[in-house]
């Protein structure tokens, strides 16, 4: 009778531990690029390039606040919208996404995948707003990316919010903002809001594709980084060495994931080099995917942004885990 009870309960040991492993997330594999950029405009044209929706309806179960003001200046409101699940009870980490567009166009809704994806993981998310170079320089829009992070952490108990989780994700342009948030939390020059009892300071960032040093030949006579500045920068060339998130590395920056692609022909994929590269040099966590063959914007594609997405869950789970 006691040997048929000690088989049983090793059996029913390795059913559970069956189920876990059975249970677990699969790790997808590296996407596979393209040869250069005309075989990838090739798969495209005959639709072998599927690409992710960009807009459809919301899933049931996830609310959404829309269009909620967190800063009024110089006449311009910029607004921010929360997502997260019904099922919410509790708090729960913050995933903050910043969209791109060279710092001169395009549209919070623009992660609309990523926002509901990971609102149905049980995070709150959070898609900003933020001036465009038609309305103010650097380090206008720093500034107000930063007032974001300090408004969703003063209103953290509205939305389920635990303000003491919170990562930054951006993609381009919007990765130059999430890694300025991470790196020049201290730096006094970017305190917009110093009456707060907040400060901009997070616990993880992800970047997608971003430019980290603004002051390299090919940074600086860019059309689209010489229009984000007032001055060329023969004329000044500490605004350029200010607006660089490479230039605050320091030990006890948050942990970085960087994603870029080798076709990257608008910032290259040397960017995302030197970054791992400094943050290694300083101690800080970082984990880097260079992904062979893919162009800027690599996220589009749904094999790519799946791939994204289930290293940047693992991310998350590492560092500011859902209790």
């Amino acid at each position: 009778m006691q040997k048929l009870l000690q088989n049983t309960l090793v059996f029913l040991l390795i059913l559970t531990n069956s189920i876990v492993v059975f249970s677990q997330e699969i790790a997808p594999k590296v996407p596979k690029g393209y040869f250069n950029k005309k075989t990838l405009k090739i798969a495209y044209f005959f639709g072998r390039l599927d690409l992710i929706e960009r807009d459809f309806p919301l899933p049931e179960g996830i609310v959404e606040y829309k269009d909620i003001i967190y800063r009024t200046i110089d006449s311009t409101e910029l607004k921010l919208d929360i997502y997260h699940s019904k099922n919410i009870s509790k708090p729960a980490p913050l995933l903050i996404f910043i969209h791109g567009g060279g710092w001169r166009k395009g549209d919070k809704h623009d992660y609309l995948r990523y926002l509901v994806d990971f609102a149905q993981k049980g995070y709150i998310t959070a898609t900003i707003q933020y001036r465009f170079v038609d309305k103010v320089k650097m380090p206008g829009m720093i500034l107000d990316v930063k007032s974001a992070v300090i408004w969703l952490k003063e209103n953290a108990s509205e939305y389920h919010i635990d303000h003491t989780k919170i990562a930054v994700i951006g993609g381009s342009a919007g990765g130059h903002l999430a890694m300025m948030i991470a790196y020049s939390s201290d730096e006094p020059d970017f305190n917009s809001d110093k009456d707060s009892l907040f400060s901009s300071r997070v616990q993880a960032v992800v970047d997608l594709y971003g430019p980290a040093d603004l002051t390299t030949e090919y940074a600086r006579e860019h059309a689209t980084i010489r229009s984000a500045f007032n001055k060329t920068y023969q004329e000044d060339s500490t605004i350029y060495d200010k607006a660089s998130p490479i230039s605050y590395i320091s030990k006890d920056d948050p942990p970085t994931l960087i994603f870029h692609g080798t076709l990257d022909d608008l910032v290259p994929v040397k960017q995302s080099d030197w970054l791992e590269e400094k943050l290694k040099e300083k101690g800080v966590p970082v984990e880097y995917h260079r992904l062979k063959g893919w162009p800027h914007t690599m996220d589009a594609s749904v094999k790519v942004n799946k791939y994204s997405q289930y290293y940047m869950n693992r991310f998350f789970e590492k560092y500011i885990p859902k209790n």
